[in-house]
């Protein structure tokens, strides 16, 4: 099992930082440009059983992958996970956290990439580095877009 983690101080009250990641567009705000991702089905927004199902591109290769929310605590805590994609496992746990006004935004990934320990070891590093990458882009969208739109 693998894991990856990124926390950011968003400048903006917990509220507002909840109901950013609740638009219906979210995953077109927060998809960086280069990891080309297409919506297919979203129902539920952020609540328990709700679903996103998305392709993405891996190279020239189409993956599918479906997303499942199995927890939900407004405005704190949602987690999903990944019941059809492309690793062994996925479990996304979005942390909000209310600091002075402000809000500790944490994304925490627990993952396992099919193979086994050995190709965990082979390639982990490869997906540490994307998952940095995205999620550096997610969290500094997040700040920009809740600050230019009040």
């Amino acid at each position: 099992m693998l894991t990856f983690k990124k926390t950011t101080l968003i400048d903006a009250p917990i509220e507002k930082v909840w109901e950013f990641h609740e638009r219906l567009d979210i995953l077109d705000i927060l998809t960086p440009p280069w990891q080309p991702v297409k919506v297919i089905k979203r129902e539920g927004g952020l609540d328990i059983g709700a679903i996103t199902e998305f392709q993405l591109m891996l190279g020239f290769i189409p993956i599918r992958w479906l997303a499942r929310h199995t927890e939900c605590n407004k405005p704190y805590l949602f987690v999903d996970i990944q019941e059809i994609g492309p690793l062994q496992s996925w479990e996304h746990r979005h942390k909000f956290t209310s600091k002075n006004g402000q809000t500790e935004l944490t994304d925490e990934i627990k993952y396992e990439i099919p193979g086994g320990r050995i190709v965990e070891i082979l390639i982990g590093w490869w997906v540490d580095f994307r998952l940095q990458d995205m999620f550096s882009y997610r969290h500094e969208t997040t700040q920009k877009w809740i600050m230019d739109n009040g």
